[in-house]
């Protein structure tokens, strides 16, 4: 049975809960589609529900039927059961992706993961590549927002074949949404996730990757009530501050801008608070910046479901510019000597 579209939207985080079951209510008596209904309250955008109806309809959309990444190091012996074992356990308590997990547990770097897949399977591999240039044409073919979210970059465009630099060659969900939008056969070229986002941010977004902006914090707020008052509040402090209304424009602007520090509410459209927080922690070139969480569910479960999500810090709504400015401050402090 395939999988309900407002279930995709949910689990992918593309629209919280809560805003599912008004789309809901709203689409009762109604001859509209779900789709539709969302486009029109303004949470999710066409390419955003172009991928999920693709998802809906994949193949793939049976993660049972997909082969995973793990088992094929297992088998190919590049990592032990065991290791695979603990990984997946990190991996479901921390919803980063295996590779990551392998990484920061040190047994394998992402550009060895690359290489030995290369070698073992006889994928080919690329490096070096974002600083290439690529007609427009060539880049059109995939949404801008869908190459940030599955972390591709299409490389060449020949005849009826599309190659696509990607970090997990056997992701066979993304492979086939790329073939489903542009009609063409992908070949899938493995690169490292650092090296894609590069290109990402200076061919898509037009902008290079700036070193790590040492005084400027990003707000993500989609009240400009409440993300002015933040806003005065830490300009008053010296601080340079950036607001972006939603939770794909900031994820944007911390892989371009690089800020210090990460100030992001919880429900949020198109992405919320807990997947820019993932997302900014699978990026190993945004990994180190801290978030702080902000809500108006202030309650000591809360906080600590926030720090224990990865959140360095909590911020009570409503805002009190005092309070910001404390946490802020402890917030960069902490992830100094965490660092150190």
């Amino acid at each position: 049975m395939a999988t309900q579209l407002g279930d995709i939207l949910v689990e992918t985080e593309i629209i919280s809960k809560k805003t599912l079951e008004k789309a809901l209510e709203r689409q009762n008596g109604t001859e509209k589609r779900l789709g539709q209904v969302l486009e029109e309250m303004g949470v999710i955008t066409e390419p955003e529900l172009m991928e999920a109806l693709l998802r809906q309809h994949s193949p793939f959309a049976d993660i049972a039927q997909k082969k995973q990444l793990g088992d094929i190091l297992v088998q190919a012996k590049l990592i032990s059961e065991k290791t695979l074992e603990r990984a997946l356990e990190r991996q479901r308590a921390e919803g980063k992706r295996l590779g990551e997990v392998l990484e920061e547990m040190g047994v394998i770097t992402e550009s060895e993961l690359v290489d030995a897949l290369g070698r073992q399977f006889g994928f080919k591999t690329v490096s070096g590549f974002s600083n290439r240039e690529y007609p427009p044409a060539l880049l059109n073919m995939l949404p801008t927002e869908f190459v940030m979210k599955r972390g591709i970059f299409p490389l060449k465009h020949k005849d009826m074949m599309l190659a696509v630099a990607i970090t997990d060659p056997f992701d066979g969900e993304t492979t086939d949404m790329i073939a489903r939008i542009t009609g063409l056969q992908v070949v899938p070229v493995i690169a490292t996730r650092k090296e894609i986002l590069e290109a990402i941010a200076r061919h898509y977004l037009n902008t290079p990757i700036n070193p790590e902006a040492s005084n400027t914090i990003l707000v993500v707020e989609d009240s400009p009530t409440v993300a002015t008052l933040i806003q005065a509040a830490l300009v008053k402090e010296g601080y340079t501050v950036i607001i972006c209304k939603d939770g794909i424009e900031a994820l944007k602007t911390t892989l371009t801008h690089r800020p210090r520090l990460v100030i992001t509410d919880i429900q949020m459209p198109k992405l919320d608070g807990h997947g820019l927080l993932r997302a900014i922690k699978a990026n190993p070139l945004t990994a180190s910046i801290p978030v702080i969480m902000l809500t108006g569910r202030a309650t000591t479960d809360e906080e600590q479901k926030a720090l224990a999500a990865g959140f360095i810090d909590f911020i009570p709504k409503p805002v009190q510019p005092l309070r910001v400015v404390s946490r802020v401050k402890h917030a960069l402090e902490l992830s100094k000597k965490m660092k150190n």
